[in-house]
Parts: C-alpha cells; structure tokens; sequence
C-alpha cells in the first residue's frame, strides 16, 4: 500500500498539522479522528487495513486528518464561545487550505467523502452539512450531531452553525436541500454498550432528515453492538460496498 506522511503549517489554525495519505489511486476519503485523537488513528486501530480492499483494487484513497478537539469543543478551560470560534479555525483550515491542497496534489477536481467514527463523526457530518460543495458522501458511525455535548445550553451564531441538529432542523434553503438530497447520507449506529445518546441523536438526525425529504441510509445495528473499535471496523468495511467509489 502506498503511504505518503505531510506535515505543514496552517495559517488558520497557528501552528503545524499533519495527515497521512493510504493509496495510490480512487475517490478520496477524508476521515476525522475520534476526541482528541491524531491522524495517526485510524491506522493504529485497524481500520486503515480494514478498507484495504478497496485502497488495494484504487478504488478510494484515504487521507486521515488532524483535529484540534483539546483546543477546540473539549477544550474545559475555554468559554463555549471561544470554544466554537477555535472550531470555525478548523473548518477553514480544512476547507481552505487542506482540501485545496489535496485537489491540487491529488490532481482531483471531484467532491470527497467525509467519514468518522464518535467525536469523529460529529465532524465528518458538520462538514458535510456545512460544505455539500466539496463533500458528496457521508459515513458517520455512533456520533453525535449537536452541540449540547461541548457547548451546554450556552448558543450563539459561531455555535448555532457548528450544530447540525439545530441548523438542518431550521434549513429550508433550497440549495442546500438539493445538494443533500443528490448527495449519498450514511450514520449507523449500535444499540449494546456506550451507545444510547449515539442512538438518540441518530434517531434525531434521521427524523430532521426525513421530515426534510433528504433520503439517508440511517441504521440500528443490534443490542451486541457497542461503541468501540470492533465494530466500527465491521462497520467501515460493510459500508464501502454500499456508496459510489
């Protein structure tokens, strides 16, 4: 497998990030690490050799990504406010610099999948939601989709827009909805241990989605499926055989 280290340093977010790049060839595949993880992750879990199938036969490429979660939302000794100003840092940092940067090194003019799994998945669905310009697939297994979580009841606009089931609730932008509507939504959830507010938000999410006439692919897996590593292995494999790569 072809592997490729960078390292450089964003303006956004003040300081060096790093990400990796599995693959030679195929839809490029941005995954978000879970709380306060690196980009080293999901290699070190398995799941970089779960999807090896399909990195193998060029059928995608993944890039996992840096998070700055302990600046950012998990950041206790920081304001609400200031936790999802340091969040928008990383929005940009991943829409302006990083993205651009992969079109331009992976000489790709399409749209890119956004996946993860817990914190993970908050992110690969905030951006997805946020910028259905630049992602056309989202794999989002047992995460959370609104702010409560990092924020409390605290709410303004930088907050407000970084919670998905607060502003997909009040969307009725037409432009938006199409995009989502052409787009490919997958979240899975499991229904066993350290899964229940995993299952509530998901549950919400599926409802704001089909009340919005968005289809998605939105499943329970059973009461044996708990939140951890095992399963989202499972998980990431069963559901590359389902989008368009």
């Amino acid at each position: 497998m072809h592997v490729e280290y960078h390292k450089w340093w964003s303006h956004n977010i003040g300081h060096d990030m790093e990400y990796k790049i599995y693959g030679h060839w195929g839809k490029p595949i941005i995954v978000f690490p879970s709380a306060c993880k690196r980009f080293w992750e999901w290699e070190v879990e398995g799941m970089i050799e779960s999807c090896r199938e399909f990195i193998d036969s060029g059928r995608i490429k993944i890039i996992t990504v840096d998070s700055v979660d302990w600046e950012a939302w998990l950041n206790g000794g920081a304001h609400p406010a200031d936790r999802a100003r340091r969040n928008n840092d990383y929005d940009r940092y991943i829409v302006e610099e990083l993205i651009p940067s992969l079109a331009h090194q992976l000489n790709y003019s399409g749209k890119f999948i956004s996946t993860g799994c817990s914190m993970g998945a908050y992110h690969a669905a905030n951006f997805f939601f946020r910028h259905p310009d630049v992602f056309d697939t989202l794999i989002a297994l047992s995460g959370v989709y609104s702010t409560w979580y990092f924020a409390g009841d605290y709410n303004d606009e930088n907050v407000y827009y970084n919670n998905p089931l607060a502003y997909l609730n009040n969307t009725n932008d037409s432009w938006f909805l199409d995009q989502y509507r052409q787009n490919r939504i997958i979240a899975c959830v499991g229904q066993g241990a350290w899964e229940e507010v995993c299952v509530n938000e998901t549950r919400a999410l599926k409802n704001i989605l089909d009340s919005k006439g968005v289809p998605a692919q939105v499943e329970f897996w059973g009461h044996d499926v708990y939140h951890d590593w095992p399963w989202w292995r499972h998980q990431i494999y069963h559901f590359l055989h389902h989008v368009n790569i």
